[in-house]
């Protein structure tokens, strides 16, 4: 049976901490300048409808790096923008390549997608979830601080995708998720309903932050929400991680972001640039967890 990552819990917990394991292990190898080819004359498809720097960098220069090829397809590129079904591009697309990477808005589609497909379909976003970033921040957090297990995290900002994202990663790490959004912008219910176990809802940022190992936030207006900036603006306007904030969190704690950034919106320059950001790291992570990932799916 075909293996997909379109949730982060498609992947058992066990295996998802062997991908992060071997992830850093890869990292180690590229960066001792060891070649590794286990995937050469593969093919991996990249199917996008959003713009990518992290996303179409980090798939394209891992395959390259794995001895593999990577093929980029924009909606503009292919007849899947101009009306063809989706199931018909599924299953010819499947049919001359090894794995398919989606970056759509569709949640959807990328189900749909891999109803119809022969190979592993990733999901490297989606409106719904975000796992291939979820994989680079746990892959962070265990390189500087060891296990996540047991540990606090807390969410500020838009209950999104990547806060949707970091609650299924909250059951399968076994960490406890904070979260603290404005009204109106809560995490989708059904989320909400489903790791209720793991997550505490929060009516501040202060308490959300006290005494957790890690921060995250995610942009105020996502791509396709610039026209609802402003307004936005006003209702997060409490929802800025700075210093002040972080210093309700412990000591050693880390702040993290998908990127990219607006410094003096959702994160203040002096967090984001400062000692407790591993944002670099995380970014350059995207690289070698989703490796690993395509290590795992292609194996």
């Amino acid at each position: 049976m075909t293996k997909h990552f379109i949730n982060l819990d498609d992947i058992p917990s066990d295996d998802l901490q062997q991908i992060i394991t071997q992830a850093i292990l890869l990292k180690k190898q590229h960066k001792a300048g060891e070649i590794n080819n286990r995937l050469k004359n593969k093919t991996l498809a990249m199917i996008f409808d959003k713009s990518s720097t992290r996303t179409r960098v980090s798939f394209e220069a891992g395959m390259t790096q794995l001895g593999g090829h990577a093929l980029f397809l924009s909606d503009r590129d292919i007849q899947l923008g101009r009306g063809e079904p989706i199931t018909d591009s599924a299953i010819v697309i499947s049919s001359m390549v090894d794995a398919i990477m989606m970056r759509v808005s569709s949640h959807e589609a990328i189900n749909t997608f891999a109803e119809y497909s022969s190979v592993p379909i990733i999901n490297a976003l989606s409106d719904e979830s975000h796992p291939c970033q979820l994989l680079a921040d746990m892959m962070t957090y265990q390189e500087h601080n060891g296990s996540i297990k047991g540990k606090t995290v807390a969410w500020i900002g838009d209950g999104n995708n990547m806060c949707h994202t970091y609650m299924q990663a909250a059951k399968a790490f076994g960490f406890t998720l904070n979260i603290a959004t404005p009204k109106g912008y809560e995490p989708d219910q059904g989320f909400v309903n489903q790791y209720t176990d793991c997550i505490n809802l929060c009516a501040d940022t202060n308490s959300a932050c006290k005494e957790v190992d890690l921060v995250v936030t995610d942009v105020w207006a996502s791509m396709g929400q610039e026209a609802e900036q402003k307004k936005r603006e006003l209702a997060f306007e409490d929802f800025q991680v700075n210093e002040s904030l972080m210093n309700n969190a412990k000591p050693d704690a880390v702040f993290m972001h998908c990127l990219p950034a607006h410094r003096g919106e959702e994160v203040s320059a002096d967090v984001i640039d400062g000692k407790q950001s591993l944002v670099w790291n995380e970014a350059e992570n995207r690289l070698h967890a989703q490796k690993s990932l395509l290590l795992y799916l292609l194996s």
